[in-house]
């Protein structure tokens, strides 16, 4: 009996232990949020005017950012390069950039003394600005992301719209618009995956310009001119390992089959890239001769080998490995490694290598800005299972219904 992948909703339990762990860590989040907006940035954070910034703005959206990469790396590839075969994996990596950016912009916005002005970007240019560029694009891209979500809502609802009550009368108005909808998706869905891929390659190289500005501020090691193509090609470099690390977990917790064969094939594709980051980071180390940073042993050069060694060398090796590249598990051990380098880069270039001009105390995240940031991250899984469970998301081997059919014919006689 043939079998083909189709996406489809998972219906299952939703809480699980794990769940409700991960909901206490989302309610401690939410409340200290609701503190931050009441009483100010000052009563939950360490933030001063020595450190403006810290890891609201280091993880919550810098490597939050990067980590989110896996939706434009996979649209490229799925849908520009024209691999059909990855097509399998395109919405689970949508969901997770779309979740991704969407705490992005929440985080922008906690972390904001006058969180109420966000708005202000829009109509307040700023031509000259690195920020207002990173800004824009990330606000353009959120939209293209949530419009390229769009297609699986109207799959999933087309011809099962079934709204309760007095509401009941709208049914077939609103399966038409969704039908509507969804041709006229169809038709210029192309124009909103080649805007995505733009969009994402000039912001995630202008997190890096931002860098480039607070000069003398940074330490050297990571300090350079090139630090825009450092940061596009580290966040390309994680866009894979992340699909593979989700989809490893997300065919775990819903006892599914991974799918080797297409994560192997995005395996064998992670090697080169983080071949060619791991060049130009090296080259440039070399050209500028900062290597001799490494023999002090402080916390900069530690957090550098680190960052270089478990980040890029040793998932470079076990990416080469046929062994790993057949193994859901050496896979995902490999991508772990490849996320935990490019988050450890994003840590280290806003908060580890930053060095204000002139400091009283260094500065350490507080229990506040250490929960919002666990809840977030906590709240975009629990989304993820929820969205999962709901719309065609995650492909499964499915029976067609011919099959079915004669299967019980034959079973009737």
């Amino acid at each position: 009996m043939s079998e083909f992948i189709k996406p489809t909703p998972m219906p299952r339990k939703y809480f699980t232990p794990t769940v409700i762990f991960l909901s206490v860590i989302a309610l401690v989040g939410i409340i200290f949020v609701f503190a931050r907006l009441i009483f100010g940035i000052g009563t939950v954070t360490n933030l001063s005017n020595q450190y403006p910034w810290g890891i609201w703005i280091g993880i919550d959206v810098a490597a939050g950012v990067a980590l989110a990469a896996g939706g434009f790396t996979t649209a490229a590839l799925g849908h520009i390069m024209h691999k059909e075969e990855y097509h399998l994996i395109t919405r689970p990596a949508l969901l997770t950039a779309m979740l991704g950016y969407t705490f992005v912009a929440m985080s922008v916005a906690i972390d904001l003394g006058r969180y109420y002005y966000i708005w202000h970007p829009l109509i307040m240019w700023n031509g000259t600005s690195v920020l207002f560029e990173v800004g824009i694009c990330v606000m353009i891209y959120l939209t293209v992301l949530y419009i390229e979500f769009l297609p699986i809502v109207t799959e999933r609802f087309i011809g099962r719209v079934n709204l309760p009550g007095l509401l009941k009368k709208y049914n077939n108005s609103v399966d038409k618009f969704l039908r509507a909808l969804d041709r006229g998706l169809d038709k210029t869905m192309f124009i909103f995956i080649i805007a995505g891929v733009v969009l994402s390659c000039l912001h995630q190289s202008s997190l890096g310009t931002l860098m480039v500005i607070a000069g003398p501020k940074m330490h050297p090691l990571w300090q350079t001119p090139i630090l825009p193509l450092l940061f596009l090609l580290s966040a390309i470099s994680v866009g894979l390992p992340m699909v593979i690390f989700e989809s490893v977990l997300t065919s775990r917790s819903f006892d599914l089959k991974p799918e080797t064969p297409i994560l192997a094939g995005l395996g064998r594709m992670i090697a080169p890239i983080l071949f060619i980051y791991l060049s130009f980071k090296i080259g440039d180390m070399v050209i500028r001769q900062t290597f001799v940073y490494l023999t002090e042993f402080n916390t900069a050069s530690v957090m550098f080998v680190i960052e270089l060694v478990l980040g890029i060398i040793v998932p470079l090796r076990l990416f080469m490995s046929p062994q790993i590249q057949r193994s859901p598990l050496g896979l995902s051990i490999a991508s772990f490694l490849v996320i935990f380098g490019v988050f450890l880069n994003r840590l280290n270039n806003f908060i580890v290598a930053y060095t204000p001009p002139y400091q009283f105390t260094p500065y350490f995240p507080s229990v506040g800005e250490i929960f919002v940031t666990a809840g977030f991250i906590a709240i975009e899984v629990l989304l993820f299972r929820a969205f999962v469970m709901i719309f065609p998301i995650v492909s499964v081997p499915q029976i067609p219904a011919v099959h079915k059919t004669k299967f019980s014919i034959r079973g009737a006689k």
